[in-house]
């Protein structure tokens, strides 16, 4: 940690890096940072014992010594990070969803930790996502491939996930926000091996608009936001335009879910323009994680790093384009990058080492938490620029805190200027290839 001081008159150096920022010129408020309870999450966890399983969700959600995570993301039945592929009524036919149950997955591997979470953290807010309906319901009959949700299920479709907000209310478990289901683009590539069910625009806004939005108003869960797409930024704005462009869909539909997949062939401007055409609607990245796994590799050290600037660029990026949260994928994984039953093995924050019950925080949970840990719920993002060489974003806290996150991607420091327009100037030192958060009143 260092300090510094700011100053009305100051010196610069035609080599400082120069940041202007203008706490006055105001953006989003944010809902906050965090990452999924996969069904591998909870198998992780139960690896190790009470005690260590306890210090790291403490790790990550407790607000005096962790991340302070406030987001957490919750798939509705399996995921690639599960044992096997299975829905909550997986009986053909069922129309009525007279057999649809809660798996042991919940029971055992996230139930249990996401109470965890919320006794370390109350203010938890969850985010939900089904990766298919069951496949009885689907054009293909299949878990993965060319498959849509048939027209005659739309309804069912909708109370299967009532049905979800219902068996986890039983546990005192309610759910933030709810997604139109994970990664619909998927579907269009009829060789992708992971669990699919695709949307068109079109179908989307009918399903939204006219069963899952007035079925949810209805219920006791109404105040479950619904958010669209939960996919790459790379078919934005024009995938959520029939959605939002529908007044009757548009009522029930909170915004828009995505991942940072494919961020690197599709710029960020996107998020602009899907605001700008629909600006009382949120964006929230659910999703993000690297591969393949960096711990046990050559030249680990390096990777963990690079892989750590990475997320903090992204955070900064998607925070400077309109998003009101980041979430992480897996919070924690074994060192094999699992277990992942088709073997899409990843890195993440947290690796854990059964044979010594130890876990080691990696790079990428320190990148999250520069942001998690400081930039509380409601913080108001504001005007700070940046250069090439350092990339930043600034926020003003509910305490009236100015928190700027600054992030040096270069093999070599770098003096910046930081110029308050209401404080004047400070001068600061950034390491090489350094995340830098810059808190004062």
């Amino acid at each position: 940690m260092t300090t510094g001081t700011f100053s009305k008159q100051q010196s610069y150096s035609p080599s400082d890096e120069n940041l202007v920022l203008n706490s006055t010129k105001k953006y989003q408020t944010i809902v906050g940072f965090g990452g999924a309870f996969t069904d591998s999450v909870g198998i992780n966890l139960k690896k190790l014992s009470p005690a260590t399983q306890d210090q790291l969700i403490r790790t990550y959600f407790d607000q005096k010594v962790g991340s302070r995570y406030n987001l957490g993301r919750v798939p509705i039945a399996g995921t690639d990070f599960s044992t096997k592929f299975y829905t909550y009524d997986d009986q053909e036919n069922d129309d009525l969803l007279e057999h649809f149950a809660l798996a042991r997955e919940d029971y055992e591997y996230k139930i249990p930790f996401i109470k965890k979470a919320r006794e370390l953290n109350p203010d938890l807010k969850l985010v939900s996502a089904a990766w298919s309906a069951p496949i009885w319901m689907k054009t293909n009959h299949n878990r993965k491939g060319f498959g849509f949700l048939e027209e005659k299920y739309y309804q069912a479709y909708a109370d299967y996930l009532l049905k979800f907000f219902d068996a986890y209310k039983e546990h005192d478990i309610d759910i933030w926000a709810v997604s139109t289901s994970n990664e619909p683009l998927n579907s269009f590539n009829p060789n992708f091996p992971l669990t699919t069910m695709g949307w068109t625009p079109q179908s989307m806004a009918d399903w939204v608009g006219n069963y899952m939005g007035p079925s949810l108003a209805s219920s006791v869960h109404n105040r479950t936001l619904i958010l669209l797409l939960d996919d790459n930024r790379i078919v934005l704005p024009w995938f959520v335009k029939a959605t939002f462009d529908d007044k009757k869909a548009s009522a029930y539909a909170a915004g828009t879910a995505v991942h940072f997949y494919m961020d690197s062939i599709m710029p960020a401007t996107v998020l602009d323009w899907t605001h700008d055409a629909h600006p009382d609607k949120i964006i929230l990245m659910t999703e993000a994680s690297t591969v393949p796994r960096s711990w046990g590799t050559p030249n680990v050290v390096s990777k963990i790093w690079s892989r750590a600037e990475t997320y903090a660029t992204s955070i900064i990026e998607y925070m400077n384009h309109w998003a009101v949260g980041w979430m992480d994928w897996n919070l924690a994984l074994d060192e094999t990058g699992g277990p992942n039953w088709l073997n899409n093995t990843n890195d993440a924050g947290v690796i854990i080492n059964p044979n010594k019950d130890e876990f080691y925080k990696t790079g990428m949970y320190y990148a999250i938490k520069h942001f998690s840990r400081f930039v509380d719920r409601d913080s108001v993002r504001v005007s700070i620029t940046d250069t090439d060489a350092i990339k930043a974003t600034a926020f003003v806290t509910p305490s009236k805190e100015i928190v700027a996150v600054l992030c040096n991607r270069n093999n070599s420091s770098k003096i910046v200027t930081l110029t308050d327009l209401d404080r004047g100037v400070m001068r600061l030192e950034l390491s090489p290839n350094s995340i830098n958060t810059v808190i004062y009143q």
